[in-house]
């Protein structure tokens, strides 16, 4: 199963300054409170393996009435992205995690371990905020199944040992606030997959709406791809990078105002997830 990312999956990367961490825009003026309401951080919800021991897999809280979406941030960055970092390329976007925290939107973040090694201070920094979650992307963002958008993949041995060597760099860098919920790098599993990240004891979290932020110059697009596809309990895919997804911060801005006038609340996947169990 794959997404329509396409070729994003090769190049998106996370949210902070290539090379060198940035100081935080946002970080004396973080709202103490949110409209939103996000809950205290608790044990987050996850599902029980499926038929055959199969990891499952969320995409939406499909029995979800209440007008509730989860915005979510793709943080990909992949093991050989440090020299390029390091000559200055921007796989950051400071700009966009001050837009959340300005408009008090509840967020999850699905992070690679390897970003979390290369900009562990920003790491750290989202994973204290109540705000946010942090998620699991994998390690090195290569494929998990063998004919992903060009990614080179992982072995099926190897599978399980790269999701937990992410949760490690997480605890490494101080990440607080970090869930059992993993995404899969350019959306792309079978049944192998989900065969061998049973044992990591984590939930898989895909989307039902696809922004197209990825390398995007048009932001009324995006907005209006945005718009057009939520609905009660979606999840919405998005990306934190400058380089490849320039436009995310002016969408953000736009849809969610829009978003909040037709009554809808944003809320992190644990708690859509949570929801959507109970229904």
């Amino acid at each position: 199963m794959a997404c329509a990312l396409g070729a994003a999956a090769l190049t998106v990367a996370a949210c902070s300054v290539g090379g060198a961490e940035a100081p935080h825009p946002a970080r004396s003026a973080r709202p103490a409170t949110s409209p939103s309401h996000p809950p205290p951080h608790t044990a987050p919800p996850t599902l029980a393996p499926g038929p055959a021991g199969l990891t499952r897999v969320f995409a939406s809280a499909e029995r979800q009435e209440r007008r509730t979406v989860a915005l979510t941030f793709d943080a990909d960055m992949t093991a050989d992205q440090g020299a390029r970092a390091a000559s200055g390329e921007h796989f950051d976007n400071p700009r966009l995690i001050a837009a959340l925290r300005a408009l008090r939107v509840p967020a999850t973040v699905f992070m690679t371990g390897r970003w979390a090694e290369q900009y562990p201070a920003q790491a750290k920094d989202i994973g204290g905020d109540p705000l946010f979650e942090v998620a699991n992307h994998s390690y090195s963002h290569h494929a998990f199944t063998g004919d992903c958008y060009g990614l080179p993949s992982v072995p099926a041995g190897r599978m399980r040992a790269d999701v937990e060597r992410a949760f490690a760099a997480f605890r490494a860098a101080g990440v607080r606030h970090v869930v059992p919920y993993f995404r899969f790098p350019g959306g792309c599993y079978d049944r192998a997959a989900l065969r061998a990240l049973a044992p990591a004891g984590v939930t898989a979290v895909q989307w039902d709406v696809v922004s197209g932020d990825a390398f995007a110059t048009d932001a009324r697009a995006v907005e209006r791809q945005v718009l057009d596809g939520v609905r009660p309990g979606s999840v919405v895919v998005m990306h934190c990078t400058r380089s490849a997804a320039p436009t995310t911060e002016r969408v953000v801005r736009a849809v969610v105002p829009a978003l909040r006038a037709k009554g809808y609340r944003f809320v992190r996947v644990s708690e859509l997830l949570g929801a959507d169990r109970k229904a």
